[in-house]
């Protein structure tokens, strides 16, 4: 592993945390931005003011330079005019080497060093050696353009800024900018010679250094104050806004008595108040629909309870004139017939009614134990032989090759398995029904394929409402109530399990029930695929539980 792999590991996380931080806080965005956008703008007003500060001290540099060198120049130029015909070349470079020391030892005007050298127009034969006022700075320092400028012009000064060397305040050589300005003088017998004053600027290059720091600190502590602003007028506006979120979570999550406190008269006090008068309102109709929900769970229970006594005289009353059909006339008999399955379809009603008050008051429960869900599938695949058989309807099952052992309540889970093997056989239009059972780890599933009319596009989530039939025209031939799929829904989300639909338009409808193996265990996958496609197991070899009539061995299942 690389020794960058940590650092760029903790750069990473550091910048999903920083990334989830901006999504997810306001403050944290303000705060943010406005020290990005103070840090620009510090820099660039610093950039301007330092810029502006640095060129005024280098004019103003090279002004007074200009002004001392004039007068500089003047003075050497006398000094070297007092030489007389009859110095012999040596001695003229003498007292050009002491013009030069003596005025490049008056340091008042910050002059440091004067170079005296040979004009590079002057061709006459005598030759005056360069004199230096001594220190690090010679005639190698002097750029060769501003020679050439001073040769060209030597009616006039010219003036560079060149960097020379220097000495810090802690004694470390360093470089620092100079202001060199040149200017011809006349040697007696010799000809014309430049002078150069040297000015090196490090005086103005540690003002530089002292504004530079000021402005990097005053950025520094204006950025920091103008965050802490930011910080603290967000934290007004975000704060409350925070205790009205955390009220509605509070809310959602059913403590309705719930309120944001309301202090002042500004914007946000204005917010809380509205939020606690929606609260109110909505804590009212809330109360109003519990109400009226139990009112008619009450309603349901109740009329499902006081019919049941008539009912059960009727019910008598039917048994008895089914049993004696056969000797009355066939019109009567017919009403016999037609009666005494009402009255069993209208008893089966008031049950399932009577379910579904106990799920909507909370009142239902488990009575778990530990059961095989194939044989348990198999009974009820017998125990619906004779519609199978009513519908010529052929019903494989695709058993696991171990017993799928599960922890449920097997009266619950064999009314839901009897609900999806009816429904598919009423539905499969004579065609075979598949079931298959398997289990993962932690999960068991049990599912119910047909190859009927099958679900239209968003079907598959109105099948479990109550009530809902896909074609209402479509006559029934067992009896059923219309509450089956959504009491078999409630009695899988009981064991903490799922029920799912799948369908196509002539292409068959598939039910699939999953639960956890384990009660208290929640279902993360299940062991069947629902709906077909590349993922679909292929099938092993079925058993035939339900021929019409007949129970035999089995066949191969087809591809599920």
């Amino acid at each position: 592993m690389s020794s960058l792999d940590r650092p760029l590991r903790l750069l990473r996380a550091a910048a999903r945390r920083a990334s989830r931080r901006w999504r997810r806080s306001l403050q944290f965005r303000v705060v943010a931005s406005t020290i990005v956008l103070g840090v620009l703008v510090v820099a660039l007003i610093g950039a301007y003011l330092y810029q502006e500060i640095a060129q005024g001290l280098q004019r103003d540099r090279i002004e007074s330079a200009q002004v001392e060198s004039r007068a500089r120049a003047q003075t050497i130029q006398k000094d070297l005019d007092v030489s007389t015909a009859t110095q012999t070349p040596g001695q003229l470079s003498l007292t050009a080497a002491d013009a030069v020391k003596i005025r490049g030892s008056d340091t008042s005007g910050g002059l440091q060093y004067i170079v005296l050298t040979r004009s590079l127009n002057n061709t006459n034969s005598l030759v005056v050696e360069t004199a230096e006022s001594g220190g690090e700075v010679g005639l190698a320092e002097i750029p060769a353009d501003l020679r050439t400028a001073v040769a060209a012009d030597p009616e006039h000064q010219q003036t560079a800024l060149a960097p020379v060397p220097g000495t810090a305040e802690d004694g470390t050589a360093v470089t620092v900018p100079a202001v060199i300005v040149g200017e011809q003088v006349t040697v007696p017998r010799a000809g014309p010679y430049d002078v150069y004053f040297v000015y090196p600027m490090d005086r103005e290059q540690r003002t530089l250094d002292v504004i530079s720091r000021s402005i990097g600190l005053g950025g520094v502590f204006l950025v920091v104050l103008v965050s802490g602003v930011a910080w603290l007028v967000t934290r007004q506006v975000v704060a409350p806004v925070r205790r009205v979120a955390h009220v509605a979570r509070r809310l959602s999550s059913g403590e309705l008595g719930e309120r944001a406190n309301v202090s002042g008269e500004d914007d946000l006090a204005l917010l809380a108040q509205s939020f606690n008068d929606m609260a109110d309102n909505l804590q009212a109709q809330i109360r109003q629909l519990e109400g009226l929900s139990r009112v008619q769970q009450r309603f349901t229970s109740d009329v499902s309870h006081e019919l049941r006594t008539p009912l059960t005289t009727i019910r008598m009353a039917s048994e008895l004139i089914y049993d004696g059909r056969e000797s009355m006339h066939p019109v009567v008999q017919r009403s016999a017939e037609l009666l005494h399955g009402e009255v069993e379809r209208f008893e089966a009603l008031l049950t399932d009614l009577l379910e579904i008050s106990r799920f909507d008051a909370g009142a239902a429960g488990l009575e778990c134990t530990t059961v095989d869900l194939g044989d348990l599938t198999r009974r009820v695949i017998e125990a619906a032989a004779p519609i199978a058989a009513a519908r010529s309807t052929v019903v494989r099952l695709h058993p696991g090759p171990a017993p799928v052992l599960a922890e449920v309540d097997s009266r619950r889970i064999e009314r839901i398995l009897r609900n999806l093997v009816v429904n598919a056989i009423e539905h499969g239009e004579g065609r075979p029904v598949d079931v298959y059972v398997a289990r993962n780890e932690d999960t068991a599933a049990v599912l119910v394929r047909d190859r009927g009319v099958g679900l239209r596009p968003g079907e598959a989530s109105l099948v479990f409402n109550r009530f809902w039939r896909a074609d209402p025209a479509r006559n029934r031939t067992t009896g059923g109530t219309g509450l089956g799929l959504a009491i078999a829904l409630e009695d899988a989300r009981l064991h903490g399990g799922w029920l799912q639909a799948w369908g196509e338009p002539d292409a068959g409808s598939r039910f699939r029930l999953t639960v956890p193996c384990s009660q208290g265990d929640s279902v993360r996958v299940s062991p069947l695929p629902l709906a077909p496609g590349p993922d679909a197991v292929e099938d092993s070899p079925g058993v035939v539980v339900v021929d019409g009539a007949a129970v035999g061995a089995g066949t191969a299942g087809e591809e599920l």
